[in-house]
């Protein structure tokens, strides 16, 4: 709606609805801004759909109300209170009806965090150079490890989950828990002696680094450089398992199985040992069936030779009878008599079988064999 002024001789007046209109109007045009202040005031209803706070200047005083859309709010998981001290990203605008100057925030953050998120980009970058995230470097889970590690809090909700969660799936596991602090300043060395303790621990396989959700700097140990480098090195793999799913801390990237929560890291280093029992069913079904196929296949091998062997004799005879047959009409066939007896005759003289005319004289005595007898005979 256009604001319009109203005349009223050589003045122009607006009423207080179109100047806040054409207040609120110019403030859309501003970009966002970052502003630094302390919470007060900080009111928050589970049937409203906007929180709304005042960022005060700690120096003088001055104060800014805020507002920012509950959703959103809950999302950045700040957990704030009056007195922190934040930045505040948002865009000035003035609530027309009553007049009200405010800031609508699109994002919260505490004091001092973007430093942290800098620093750990940093980080991030010099450690992925070196090699410490590479995914070569990771190795696989065991698939029933001997005994798991387990570095968590004391008396925390991530050692509850993760323990429980293993002994139902898988009974017989053995867990060996080293309790320590995983909050604060002294987190990270805490941590890192607790891993080397378990790596000495024997027949230990895996390691699970377990913590439950928190804020953004209640995370901060699990990013620690020390702590990075500790997991790279650890003699066994190691599981992450920090925060909630959408919470990254570089350790995630370091270890060598990233796990969204600690009951699904638990998951992942066990089997469910009714799934387990179910395949070795299966298995076992399957290596009956193929020892009978196995013996079924020997028995009729067995039984085939035991035929061929009953019946080689036999064959051997037969075969071998053939063939003296075979010979034999060979011979017959290929004998003097047989020719004599397809009306051929020998033909001898006193001291040799003629074989060509120039062996007879004329007049000489021969004698003539033929298939039936001898007789003899003179040369013409």
């Amino acid at each position: 709606m256009k604001v319009e002024a109203v005349q009223y001789g050589e003045k122009k007046v607006y009423t207080v609805a179109a100047f806040n209109r054409g207040v609120a109007d110019w403030l859309t045009r501003l970009p966002t801004v970052w502003v630094e202040g302390e919470v007060t005031e900080l009111r928050r209803h589970e049937r409203w759909q906007t929180v709304f706070f005042t960022l005060k200047d700690p120096t003088d005083g001055a104060c800014l109300g805020v507002t920012i859309l509950r959703s959103r709010f809950d999302a950045l998981r700040l957990d704030l209170a009056d007195g922190a001290r934040v930045h505040v990203l948002g865009r000035p605008e003035l609530y027309e009806a009553r007049g009200d100057f405010r800031l609508r925030a699109l994002s919260i953050e505490r004091f001092g965090i973007g430093d942290h998120l800098a620093a750990l980009e940093r980080l991030k970058r010099k450690l992925a150079d070196e090699g410490v995230f590479a995914t070569e470097r990771k190795r696989p889970l065991p698939r029933l490890p001997r005994r798991i590690g387990l570095v968590t809090g004391n008396d925390a909700a991530a050692k509850r989950d993760v323990t429980a969660t293993i002994t139902a799936r898988f009974p017989a596991a053995r867990i060996v828990v080293a309790e320590t602090y995983v909050q604060g300043p002294l987190a990270a060395p805490a941590m890192i002696d607790a891993l080397r303790a378990l790596c000495g621990v024997d027949e230990l396989d895996v390691i699970v680094l377990a913590r439950g959700g928190g804020s953004f700097e209640d995370l901060l140990p699990f990013s620690d450089e020390r702590l990075l480098r500790a997991v790279a090195e650890c003699s066994v793999p190691v599981v992450s398992a920090v925060g909630h799913e959408q919470d990254t801390p570089l350790c995630d990237l370091a270890a060598d199985v990233r796990a969204s929560t600690p009951t699904a890291a638990a998951k992942l280093v066990v089997p469910d040992a009714v799934e387990l029992h179910a395949e070795l069913d299966r298995l076992r079904t399957g290596l009956a069936r193929g020892t009978r196929r196995t013996l079924e296949r020997t028995r009729q091998r067995l039984m085939h030779g035991h035929e061929r062997l009953r019946r080689a004799p036999a064959l051997t005879v037969e075969r071998k009878r053939s063939r003296l047959e075979h010979a034999a009409g060979r011979l017959r066939a290929l004998s003097p008599r047989s020719t004599l007896e397809r009306g051929y005759a020998i033909v001898r003289t006193e001291r040799e079988i003629v074989r060509t005319v120039e062996q007879v004289e004329k007049g000489a005595e021969l004698e003539v064999e033929v298939a039936d007898g001898r007789f003899g005979a003179r040369a013409q």
